[in-house]
C-alpha cells in the first residue's frame, strides 16, 4: 500500500457510500483503523457500526471521538476472518479496507515502511512472529517463494540469496537494513518509479500477517453474516488482493470463468451475491490529487442474496500457489 501525505483519509469513501445507498441497519467495519469508514457509515445513516481491528493501538486513538456516537459504535479487538462471530447478529453491510494502513506506515516503530527506519516488525496484531523472525530464520528457498508469490518480485531468488548471505554476518533487525539489501539487488529506480524494496516489503508483510488466508476466510465470514439485501464492499490496493476479491464476488454471483479447461466441471449453485458494479470502482482524479494513497485503490461492491452460505473452492480464486500449497518454485 503506498505511502501518503494524507494518511488518515478513508479511500473511496464517497463512491462506496453512493454504491451502497441508502445506508441503514447494522454494518461491520472489519478493518477499523482510523475509523474513517465507520464514521462515514454512521454519518450516512447506519443505525450501528461494529468496528473490528486486529491492531489494539487503533482503539486508543479512537477514544477522543468514539464516545460522540454512543452505543451506535461498538469496537472489537479481533480479526475480520471471524467477523460473523464478532457481529453476533445478521448484518446489513460489511466493509473491508485491505492491507496496511497509512497510519501504521507513519509509525516507524511498527516496522512496515522502507522509508522510515525502525525495527523490522510488520505485525498488525503486535503479537506472534515478526518480519525479523521470518527474514532471519526462513530457509533461502522459502524466502524466495514468499518474495515471488506474495510480491511478484522477479528477482526473488537473487534477493533471497542476498538476505541469507547478509544474516550470516549479523541479524537483519531494521527496515533500513532490509531495504538496503533489497535495493542493492535491483536497478536504481527511475523518477516516478516505486522504491526497489516495495514488492519485497509487501511480500514479507503478507506472509507475516497471513493476509491471503485471512482475506478468503473473511469473505466467507461476510457471506455467512450478511442478511439478504446486505452489502459487501471491499477496497484493495494491489492486483493480488483484487484478483481474489474479484473472483470471489464473480463466482458467488453465478459468473464462472477463469479456471483451467482441464479442471473438473463445477456444479452450478444458486448465486449468493449480485454484483452492484460490473467493473471495479476506481478513484477519480480529484481524489487522487487530494489523497495520493488512493491512486492504486479499487472498490468492489456486491449485494447478498438469499441462497445459503457455504465454503468456496480456493483453487479458483487466484490465490498465489504458496498460499494454497505451502510452497512452489520462485523466480529471479
Amino acid at each position: 500500500m503506498p505511502e501518503s501525505a494524507a494518511p488518515h483519509v478513508p479511500v473511496l469513501l464517497r463512491p462506496l457510500l453512493a454504491a451502497v445507498a441508502p445506508v441503514r441497519g447494522v454494518w461491520l467495519d472489519g478493518t477499523f483503523g482510523a475509523g474513517g469508514y465507520a464514521r462515514g457509515l454512521l454519518d450516512a445513516g447506519a443505525a450501528r457500526v461494529i468496528g473490528v481491528d486486529r491492531d489494539p493501538a487503533v482503539f486508543a486513538m479512537a477514544a477522543g471521538w468514539a464516545a460522540e456516537y454512543g452505543d451506535r459504535l461498538r469496537l472489537v479487538h479481533g480479526t475480520f476472518d471471524r467477523l460473523d462471530d464478532h457481529a453476533q447478529e445478521a448484518l446489513d453491510g460489511v466493509v473491508l479496507d485491505l492491507g496496511v494502513s497509512s497510519m501504521q506506515l507513519d509509525q516507524p516503530e511498527r516496522g512496515f515502511s522502507f522509508t522510515r527506519d525502525g525495527p523490522l516488525d510488520m505485525r498488525m496484531s503486535q503479537d506472534g512472529a515478526s518480519a525479523a523472525d521470518l527474514v532471519n530464520t526462513a530457509p533461502e528457498a522459502d524466502l524466495a517463494d514468499i518474495l515471488f508469490h506474495y510480491g511478484e518480485e522477479r528477482a526473488a531468488r537473487r534477493i533471497a540469496r542476498a538476505i541469507t548471505r547478509a544474516r550470516t554476518d549479523a541479524p537483519i533487525r531494521t527496515t533500513a537494513a532490509l531495504a538496503e539489501i533489497v535495493a542493492a539487488c535491483l536497478p536504481r529506480a527511475k523518477p516516478g518509479q516505486s522504491h526497489p524494496a516495495t514488492r519485497s516489503f509487501q511480500a514479507i508483510r503478507i506472509a507475516v500477517n497471513a493476509e491471503f488466508t485471512q482475506l478468503v476466510d473473511g469473505l466467507e465470514a461476510a457471506e455467512r453474516a450478511l442478511r439478504p439485501g446486505g452489502r459487501l464492499a471491499v477496497v484493495t490496493f494491489h492486483s493480488l488482493e483484487d484478483r481474489i476479491v474479484k473472483r470471489f464476488v464473480q463466482r458467488r454471483s453465478g459468473q464462472g470463468g477463469g479456471t483451467s479447461r482441464h479442471a473438473p466441471e463445477e456444479v452450478t449453485e444458486a448465486p449468493r451475491f449480485r454484483l452492484l458494479s460490473r467493473r471495479a470502482i476506481a478513484p477519480d482524479a480529484a481524489e487522487i490529487a487530494a489523497n495520493p494513497r488512493a491512486r492504486s485503490a479499487l472498490l468492489r461492491v456486491a449485494e447478498r442474496l438469499d441462497a445459503p452460505a457455504g465454503p468456496v473452492d480456493r483453487h479458483v480464486l487466484g490465490l498465489p500457489r504458496l498460499a494454497l500449497e505451502g510452497g512452489s518454485h520462485a523466480g529471479g
